[in-house]
């Protein structure tokens, strides 16, 4: 009887135990991942062993009521205790595999800064219903950002920084109506933005630097009433500088630095929420508005390597505080008012004007 009894109490513990495991089919989609990825300094991948992928496998979490796969976490730069005592960050080489897609319950794809992974993002990640986080910042990825992005609706993290990704921005991008960071940074990626950019009201930060954008700011992006950090700099950019942009809400950070943007500067700008402003190295004419006041708050304000003529508007006085101020190789003429934020500023910012003069210049001539 005795026997019977623990033989049954085994039978139970045994299909609770595998219920509880994920399943084969998620266990061998990781195992083909991992064929298709080489890591030896400091052997994460030694703990993807056993029948239960959900428990000790490296970088893998999974949903504890489906007890599918839903999370990998691999990051090349960490503060995990295997780094800590490797004193080394993480180095990493092969592709991302296609078997990555089986993984049907996907929640979080985080493969990170592991500097040597090449190949393609696999376009079948567009299958996955429930992918919210795509992060594959800091390795040498190739090719396109796969064309049917737009189909994760729930994706709320797009951040592909500091690859070589080629192409263009993908039409159906703007239909990610949760996104809310969008990092394409340091890349290779040309062609416009998306007219209808704006659709994305979810989004609050949008870094495009370092890539190979060319015509107009679209208009539509001061449509996205949540966004914060606006960063297109370092890019070939023309046309003007929308008006409707200092009049967002929450727009903190307007970099548009390094490109070929011509016009004037919207006088919105100066007395708007913005706090870091770099608009250097462009080819904005005209006069610095002069619509200062108590509501000017800058950290940072570079006009820098312009076209700009006229004089230091006195307003600027009136700003509630001026950090960072440069406004040298320009066309500005005459002299720098007195008092702050001028007392603090180094010549640098004003040097390479026609015949700007006074403190902390020379003296202006009588």
């Amino acid at each position: 009887m005795m026997g019977s009894f623990l033989y049954i109490t085994t039978l139970l513990l045994g299909i609770i135990s595998a219920v509880q495991c994920c399943p084969p089919s998620d266990r061998a989609a990781l195992l083909a991942f991992r064929a298709a990825l080489n890591e030896s300094s400091l052997g994460i991948f030694n703990t993807w062993q056993g029948y239960d992928c959900c428990h000790g496998w490296y970088g893998v979490s999974c949903d504890q009521l489906t007890h599918r796969v839903a999370d990998i976490n691999l990051r090349g730069e960490s503060e995990d205790p295997v780094f800590q005592k490797a004193h080394k960050t993480g180095y990493m080489t092969g592709t991302i595999s296609p078997a990555i897609c089986k993984l049907e319950r996907l929640s979080s794809l985080t493969i990170a800064d592991w500097k040597g992974i090449t190949g393609p993002i696999p376009s079948c990640v567009t299958s996955l219903p429930f992918l919210r986080i795509i992060d594959l910042i800091g390795n040498k990825l190739t090719g396109p950002i796969p064309s049917e992005i737009g189909r994760l609706s729930r994706l709320t993290v797009l951040n592909v920084a500091d690859n070589s990704l080629s192409g263009r921005i993908p039409r159906s991008l703007t239909n990610l109506s949760s996104l809310m960071h969008l990092d394409l940074r340091n890349n290779r990626i040309f062609g416009t933005l998306p007219t209808n950019f704006g659709k994305l009201r979810m989004l609050s930060r949008a870094l495009l630097s370092g890539n190979r954008l060319i015509g107009k700011i679209p208009y539509s992006i001061s449509y996205i009433y949540r966004l914060s950090d606006l960063d297109l700099s370092l890019n070939k950019l023309s046309g003007t500088i929308p008006p409707s942009l200092g009049k967002m809400h929450v727009l903190a950070t307007l970099n548009l630095d390094g490109n070929n943007i011509s016009g004037t500067i919207p006088p919105t700008l100066i007395n708007s929420r913005i706090n870091i402003l770099n608009l250097s190295k462009n080819s904005i004419e005209g006069y610095i508005p002069d619509s200062f006041d108590e509501r000017s708050y800058f950290m940072v304000m570079d006009l820098s390597y312009n076209k700009l003529r006229g004089k230091i508007p006195k307003s600027i006085s009136s700003a509630t505080f001026v950090g960072h101020f440069d406004v040298s190789h320009n066309h500005l003429c005459g002299q720098i008012p007195a008092g702050s934020p001028f007392d603090h500023l180094e010549a640098s910012s004003f040097t390479y004007n026609d015949c700007l003069c006074g403190k902390p210049l020379k003296p202006c001539q009588m």
